[in-house]
């Protein structure tokens, strides 16, 4: 069976919606372009303005402590850097992420929107070089869409939305778990290699329904119940830099 790559999908914005893409460059030792590029910090954290790089999941809002944030629907513009938010389809607000002002129009709503959550004001990010992903080496995560369905099947009992999992990359053609036999292997997607790292644990965000914003589905619990563990993401490095798109074989070394 040859594994096939059927979607692209990068985060701009830590914790919020993810934005499909068709093709994309890759380049070696980053993350997808503009994945995790922003982030909206919380508490003390958004005091701190000395702090450069990476920074800690713990310091942002994110769907494992915030999962009302799912019942935002974000849209990215590359062009303009603007952030549209909208709710039950209706736009509640829209600010440029490279201009001040646009920042603090987002800012002030998501105040408004987390009120009572964290105290203080939330601060929205850029991350300098690299992404603010969950670790510090920049990264992209994979998907096995047959291990989801045999999760759907003989686990959940009931459909798995792909979305929950926020993976960059989602695969299919593969038989279910093949993947974890990938770890420490080169893999060549259309123009690109990379290198498999490890496997990763589900958390409480991935519990959290992306239409309503509710954590109605405990994956980890019940994934260390069916199979001993709760790993169905690979995370993976770019050692080769090149140009993916939706459709290109995945080919392990």
């Amino acid at each position: 069976m040859n594994a096939t790559l059927t979607a692209i999908r990068r985060y701009p914005v830590k914790g919020m919606s993810g934005q499909d893409l068709t093709a994309t460059d890759l380049t070696a030792g980053q993350a997808i372009p503009l994945d995790r590029r922003y982030g909206l910090l919380h508490g003390p954290a958004a005091l701190d303005t000395e702090t450069e790089g990476w920074r800690l999941p713990s310091d942002f809002f994110t769907l494992d402590r915030t999962e009302k944030l799912a019942a935002l629907q974000t849209e990215f513009d590359e062009e303009t850097r603007a952030l549209i938010i909208r709710r039950g389809g209706r736009q509640v607000s829209r600010g440029r992420l490279d201009q001040p002002m646009g920042r603090t129009l987002l800012e002030q709503f998501f105040a408004a929107y987390l009120a009572g959550i964290v105290p203080g004001m939330p601060r929205l990010i850029e991350a300098q070089h690299g992404a603010f992903g969950d670790s510090e080496e920049p990264s992209v995560t994979l998907l096995n869409l047959a291990s989801l369905r045999d999760v759907e099947e003989r686990i959940a009992k009931q459909p798995v939305d792909p979305r929950r999992l926020r993976a960059n990359l989602l695969l299919d053609g593969i038989d279910p778990w093949a993947e974890r036999g990938w770890i420490g292997r080169t893999l060549t997607i259309g123009g690109a290699t990379l290198e498999v790292v490890e496997a990763l644990d589900c958390t409480p965000g991935n519990d959290v329904n992306p239409d309503s914003g509710v954590a109605d589905l405990s994956l980890p619990t019940i994934m260390e119940r069916g199979y001993g563990h709760s790993q169905i993401l690979l995370r993976a490095r770019v050692t080769g830099g090149g140009r993916i798109a939706v459709g290109d074989p995945v080919t392990p070394a």
